[in-house]
């Protein structure tokens, strides 16, 4: 599986959980660490841990027993990170997200898909 496709497998699964407003960044040749960034909102730190147990359950099912490199942070911080070393993911309670602006930082990264 390339990165794309686990950006969109990825983002399937945010989908079913109901996260908010996906967006997948391509960040090929704008840095070495990763190629894309998978970034969503969620409305409750219960509903960011159901997403990222959904996604390493989900990815590691469909993705031949893939799984990431690490994850830092908790729903209780507002920012939980899964590092797949292509695709980056990085899962937001909507306050963080807006005070971090990662999408900012990161603005010459093409975006591939945004799913309000």
């Amino acid at each position: 599986m390339d990165s794309l496709e686990l950006a969109r497998k990825i983002v399937d699964i945010i989908v079913e959980k109901q996260g908010e407003d996906i967006l997948i960044l391509d960040l090929h040749g704008l840095t070495t660490i990763t190629d894309y960034f998978v970034i969503c909102s969620a409305a409750s730190h219960r509903q960011l841990d159901a997403i990222k147990n959904a996604t390493l359950e989900g990815i590691k099912k469909e993705a031949e027993g893939t799984s990431p490199k690490s994850v830092e942070g908790n729903a209780d911080s507002g920012w939980i990170l899964l590092d797949y070393i292509d695709v980056i993911v990085h899962l937001f309670d909507a306050d963080i997200r807006a005070y971090y602006q990662i999408e900012d930082l990161w603005k010459a990264g093409r975006v591939v898909a945004h799913i309000q």
